[in-house]
């Protein structure tokens, strides 16, 4: 079987790494659809009324529009809306992220688990950070202790070993999908024909998918669950 063409090896010359040149063009085209999405919205002759028909500044609204509502149904948060651009950047770099691998010739960065630890260690930082600001810093470490002062000893490190695990959870599903999902899309690509690759891009973009909204949905999730410390 002929090996397939790397044009992220191309493009980084051999000497940048391949998840690295790969995120630059996500953010690259992440960049340019907010730049003309801003735009649309921008060139509007009232921007209360929705457009007519599709178009891009009727699927930026609707897109901001999922999220907003996802992160309050999630988190449960009185300023949930402080939170949307981060989550929103989140899925759609992710999303995208997951897509380029679809691409004949290009390597999904988030096959890469150095990526997606990064990114688990981001949510990581978040949640701690929005723990302490709804809980206050004291009473939020005190919550490492448990209820009861006779088993904080023990329930501290539960506590540590439960918080450090769900940045390396977010990573490892992550990494794990999408490097499997990427090796059976070429493999089935490089022995079959036409209707068959097909069939395999469709599970593929359903995959690219649903890997996203998890990884979404578990970040906020434990932003939730640092801010109410909730079990």
């Amino acid at each position: 079987m002929q090996k397939s063409i790397n044009f992220l090896e191309i493009i980084g010359g051999g000497k940048i790494p391949e998840v690295v040149v790969g995120t630059w063009l996500v953010m690259g085209v992440l960049l340019i659809f907010a730049f003309l999405a801003r735009r649309s919205l921008a060139a509007a002759k009232d921007p209360i009324v929705p457009d007519d028909k599709i178009s891009l500044r009727s699927m930026s609204e609707t897109i901001v529009e999922w999220i907003d509502g996802m992160v309050h149904e999630v988190t449960q948060l009185h300023d949930h809306r402080l939170l949307v651009p981060f989550f929103g950047t989140l899925f759609l770099f992710i999303l995208f992220a997951n897509f380029l691998g679809l691409v004949p010739g290009m390597e999904p960065p988030t096959g890469n688990s150095d990526l997606t630890f990064a990114l688990g260690a981001i949510s990581f930082v978040l949640y701690i950070v929005q723990g302490m600001k709804a809980q206050g810093v004291p009473r939020y470490l005190r919550t490492f202790l448990g209820p009861m002062l006779a088993l904080a000893p023990l329930m501290l490190l539960i506590e540590i070993a439960d918080n450090l695990g769900r940045p390396f959870s977010l990573g490892v599903r992550l990494y794990a999908n999408m490097f499997a999902d990427h090796m059976v899309l070429n493999i089935f690509t490089g022995l079959t024909k036409v209707i068959v690759p097909l069939a395999f891009l469709t599970l593929g973009s359903i995959v690219c998918v649903i890997q996203a909204m998890v990884f979404m949905i578990l970040s906020m999730a434990y932003v939730r669950l640092a801010a109410s410390h909730e079990h």
